[in-house]
C-alpha cells in the first residue's frame, strides 16, 4: 500500500521505519528542510557538533528513542552525563536533583524536606499506578498530601512557570506523576547532536526506500469515494492509500475538514503553549557553579522560565571554544514575546545575566539566534483522557498521532516516538 506520512520529526520518522519494514511504500511530507521538527538543530562553522533549536536532553529512562537508536546499531553513540540542575532561593541557585542536595536545600525546614523526598522521591517514583490522580488537579493533591508550604516554596513556582497563571491550577496529578515516576538524574543525548542523529535515521530510511519530500507541505486531506486520499499540496496532488499525521491538533483540523463534526471539535478543544527561546554563543561560561539547567520562579523577576548552559552538559571544545546558553519560556500563544524583534528580546534577556553572573558582559556574545513556535507544550486537564482523540479517526485509514495524545506523559521526543510506532502499528495490522 502507499502510505503518507506527514511531517519528519522523530515521530515520524520512527512510523515510517516500521511501516517500511512492514512493506508498505512510504512518502514522507516535509514542510522544512531537513528532519526533526522540534527537535532539530543547527551547526555554525568551527562546531563538531549541532545544537537543537529548542534546548532537548533524554532521560536514561526514555527506552524508546534509545532502543531506536540502538535498533540502527548506533548505541554507541548514545552520551550519558549527569549534569547539575538548580533552583533560585533568595537572590543564590542551590542545585536541586539528588537526595543530598534537597536534604541540604535551605527554602524548608529539614522536617519538610524529608516529607517531600518521602512523598516526591518515593511515592511517586515507584507507584506505578496514575489513573486514579487525573481526578485530581496537581494543586489540590499536592496542597493535600506536600503540605502548603512543600507546595508554594518547591511546586508552585514549577507548575505556574510551565502553565502560567491562566493554566497551572488546572492541570492534573497524573502529569506531575509522570515527570516524578519518568525522569531521571543522569541524562543522555546523542554524539555530535541530536541532528546527526535525525540526519542519520532518515539516511537510513530513503536507502530503505521511503522518499522524503522536504519543503513540501500538505494543505488539505480528501477522502477518495473509493477509498484512500486525496494529498492536495502547493506543487500538485498525490494519491495514497493511508495517512499518518503527525503536525499539531490545529494544524491537522485544518488539513482535514472534512472529518466528522464531533472529532474536529476534539482536536479544536486541546490547549497548548508556545514557546520562544533565544540561544547565544559566548566567550566565557556563565553559571559560576558550572549548572546545566537552572529552574527560575516568575515572581523573580527574570523574563524568562529557565537559563540552560548547553556546554554544561555537552564541553564547549565540541563548539569550538564557544560557551551556548539558552534562555527561553513558555508562552500563551498572544504573548508579546511572539511579536518583539530578536533585538528587543536579547536587550531583555542579557540584561539578567549579570544575575547568574556579576563579571557578565555584553562583549562576551558572540552570535545569538531566535527561534519561536505556536506548539510547544500541550496543556492536559483534569480527566483529560476522557478529551484525547483516538489515533484512529473516524475516516478509515487516515491516523493521527501528536504530542498532544502522549498524556500522561510530558512532550518529548521519546514519547513522540512511542505514540508514533504504537500507531504504525495499528495501521499495519488494519491494512493486513
Amino acid at each position: 500500500m502507499k502510505v503518507a506520512v506527514i511531517g519528519a520529526g522523530a515521530g515520524g520518522l520512527a512510523a515510517a521505519c516500521d511501516l517500511a519494514r512492514a512493506g508498505h511504500a512510504v512518502t514522507i511530507y516535509e514542510t522544512g528542510t531537513a528532519p526533526g521538527g522540534l527537535g532539530g538543530g543547527f551547526r555554525e562553522p568551527g562546531w563538531d557538533w549541532s545544537v537543537e533549536k529548542f534546548y532537548r536532553h533524554w532521560f536514561t529512562s526514555d527506552r524508546d528513542i534509545l532502543g531506536l537508536i540502538r535498533e540502527f546499531g548506533l548505541g554507541e553513540k548514545i552520551v550519558v552525563r549527569r549534569p547539575v540542575t538548580a533552583v533560585y532561593h533568595e537572590g543564590k541557585f542551590y542545585a536541586l536533583d539528588s537526595i543530598p542536595s534537597w536534604l541540604a536545600f535551605p527554602g524548608l525546614p529539614l522536617p519538610l524536606r524529608f516529607w517531600n523526598l518521602l512523598i516526591a522521591g518515593s511515592f511517586l517514583k515507584l507507584n506505578p499506578f496514575w489513573k486514579w490522580m487525573e481526578a485530581y488537579s496537581a494543586e489540590e493533591w499536592m496542597r493535600r498530601w506536600f503540605g502548603r508550604r512543600i507546595y508554594e516554596k518547591m511546586w508552585k513556582p514549577l507548575m505556574l512557570g510551565k502553565f502560567g497563571e491562566e493554566n497551572y491550577r488546572r492541570i492534573p496529578m497524573s502529569w506531575f506523576w509522570a515527570r516524578m515516576h519518568s525522569r531521571t538524574p543522569q541524562l543522555t543525548t546523542f554524539e555530535g547532536g541530536m541532528q546527526v542523529f535525525l540526519d542519520q535515521l532518515a539516511a537510513q530510511l530513503e536507502c530503505m526506500g521511503v522518499r522524503i519530500r522536504y519543503g513540501t507541505g500538505v494543505q488539505k486531506i480528501t477522502a477518495r469515494p473509493e477509498g484512500g486520499f486525496d494529498l492536495q499540496r502547493a506543487d500538485g496532488q498525490e494519491a495514497s492509500d493511508l495517512v499518518l499525521v503527525t503536525a499539531s491538533p490545529r494544524q491537522f483540523a485544518g488539513m482535514a475538514p472534512g472529518l466528522p463534526a464531533e472529532y474536529l471539535a476534539q482536536l479544536r478543544a486541546l490547549r497548548h503553549m508556545g514557546a520562544v527561546v533565544m540561544v547565544f554563543s559566548l566567550t566565557r561560561q556563565v553559571s559560576m557553579q558550572g549548572v546545566y539547567w537552572h529552574n527560575l520562579p516568575k515572581d523573580a523577576g527574570f523574563p524568562f522560565l529557565a537559563m540552560v548552559e548547553h556546554t554544561n552538559f555537552v564541553p564547549a571544545e565540541h563548539f569550538g571554544g564557544d560557551h551556548i546558553v539558552y534562555c527561553g519560556d513558555y508562552l500563551p500563544l498572544g504573548h508579546e514575546y511572539f511579536n518583539l524583534s530578536k533585538e528587543e528580546l536579547e536587550k531583555r534577556f542579557l540584561a539578567v545575566l549579570p544575575r547568574f553572573n556579576p563579571d557578565f558582559q555584553a562583549s562576551w556574545v558572540k552570535k545569538s539566534w531566535l527561534f519561536r513556535t505556536e506548539y510547544a507544550q500541550p496543556i492536559p486537564e483534569v480527566r483529560h483522557s476522557r478529551n484525547l482523540p483516538d489515533v484512529r479517526t473516524p475516516l478509515p485509514g487516515l491516523y493521527f498521532a501528536s504530542m498532544s495524545q502522549v498524556y500522561p506523559w510530558d512532550r518529548g521526543m521519546n514519547y513522540a516516538v512511542r505514540l508514533a510506532r504504537e500507531t504504525a502499528k495499528k495501521m499495519i495490522t488494519d491494512s493486513a
